[in-house]
């Protein structure tokens, strides 16, 4: 089966606003699949691949989401690419299929084999149970997997029965519990706190996840850049945008990210050398009559894409000349904790050992980190994040 069997094409005319494009607006650069499926095994195949996926019947009470892909295209298709040359297709959309299951199965075929050939994809439906139609597509390939979640609240039943059937507000739970498990880390970022069962932020607590409250990266949005950093795979929801930003969703709410800030966090995505796949769920042009939240959403798929070009290919330890090695010992001296900053991007590492810190065959996971992280160990203290990463190598 090939992949083109999964999607249909799309003529980009439809979203301009004259019949065509001008030179270097992203509608003019594309390569989309309008006749043609895209050659993606070529040397010059592409780097990036847009795909949009029509499927809302995983959503509550969001009816509309389904033909979110074409609503971001008609905005994203006439901005401008900055100065460097993309190489980015948009491989149309995946159709909602006989039933759901089909539609998750496609998606992580499709995610699967974009990963494999080293092509990024951003999904843009749909309702956002497809992160696990997403996630799934790592599965195929066996890959560990971190998963940022940008939502405000956690899509998790505290009290799943054994037939919990899969919806845009439960995700999360089959997920965790899919065995044979390939999730080693999930972090849920922006999350308000009233609208989270404090059951659910305590098995994050046991099972040495993270979470992160958006007043906690209000104004200091660069708080999020390790956690995003760490992530295979990121999952953003529109609902954590406040509603004055992003009308666009039924579940809009007055508090949430502003606009900035949700185009930071993608270019963050962008910039990581680990991120193989961004999703972009719960968008409804029915709710958006100004086309507000499509520009926004247009905005940020292009600050992934600035980002993905602007990647400075870090990722320690080689050559290990690029990096500055700082060693600390805590209060007790049971531990020296060792940490990796980056020459090129001044970003910073931690060092987690997979066994006893004497180990003859010791391995290290390097998991980033912030500057305040090397603070807090220089003064004595574990950091939270190495105490975290440490359990879950265990």
């Amino acid at each position: 089966m090939s992949l083109a069997d999964f999607f249909t094409p799309i003529n980009k005319t439809d979203f301009s606003l004259n019949g065509g494009f001008i030179k270097g607006q992203f509608g003019f650069e594309v390569l989309a699949y309008e006749h043609d499926f895209p050659e993606l095994t070529t040397e010059e195949k592409p780097q990036i691949a847009l795909i949009g996926v029509a499927e809302e019947r995983g959503g509550l009470d969001n009816k509309g989401t389904a033909k979110a892909a074409d609503a971001v295209r008609k905005h994203f298709y006439s901005l401008y690419q900055a100065d460097y040359k993309v190489r980015v297709a948009d491989l149309g959309n995946i159709l909602a299929g006989q039933s759901i299951q089909d539609t998750y199965f496609a998606v992580q075929k499709v995610v699967a084999e974009l990963v494999r050939l080293e092509i990024i994809p951003i999904i843009i439906g749909g309702s956002h149970d497809l992160t696990y139609a997403q996630y799934a597509g790592y599965e195929e390939l066996e890959q560990k997997v971190e998963l940022a979640v940008i939502d405000n609240k956690f899509d998790l039943d505290v009290e799943p029965t054994e037939d919990l059937v899969l919806t845009a507000q439960n995700f999360l739970n089959h997920i965790i519990l899919k065995e044979p498990s390939y999730l080693f880390n999930l972090n849920v970022i922006a999350y308000q706190t009233y609208f989270v069962n404090r059951t659910a932020l305590n098995m994050f607590d046991k099972l040495y996840f993270n979470a992160t409250r958006v007043g906690m990266i209000s104004g200091r949005i660069t708080q999020a850049e390790p956690v995003i950093r760490a992530a295979d795979m990121v999952s953003f929801d529109i609902s954590a945008i406040r509603a004055s930003e992003a009308p666009g969703n039924a579940y809009a709410t007055p508090n949430g990210l502003y606009g900035d800030e949700a185009c930071q966090l993608c270019r963050y995505a962008g910039m990581s050398d680990k991120c193989t796949s961004i999703g972009f769920y719960e968008f409804n042009p029915a709710y958006d009559p100004m086309q507000q939240t499509g520009m926004l959403l247009a905005q940020m798929v292009w600050c992934f894409i600035d980002g993905y070009y602007n990647r400075k290919q870090d990722t320690p330890l080689l050559p290990k000349s690029s990096y500055i090695i700082y060693r600390t010992t805590l209060e007790n001296e049971e531990h020296e904790l060792v940490f990796v900053k980056s020459k090129k991007s001044d970003r910073w590492w931690m060092q987690v050992p997979y066994f006893g810190s004497r180990s003859v065959n010791e391995r290290y996971y390097l998991v980033p980190c912030r500057y305040d992280d090397y603070q807090t160990a220089v003064s004595g203290e574990m950091p939270d994040l190495w105490w975290k990463t440490h359990q879950k190598l265990q």
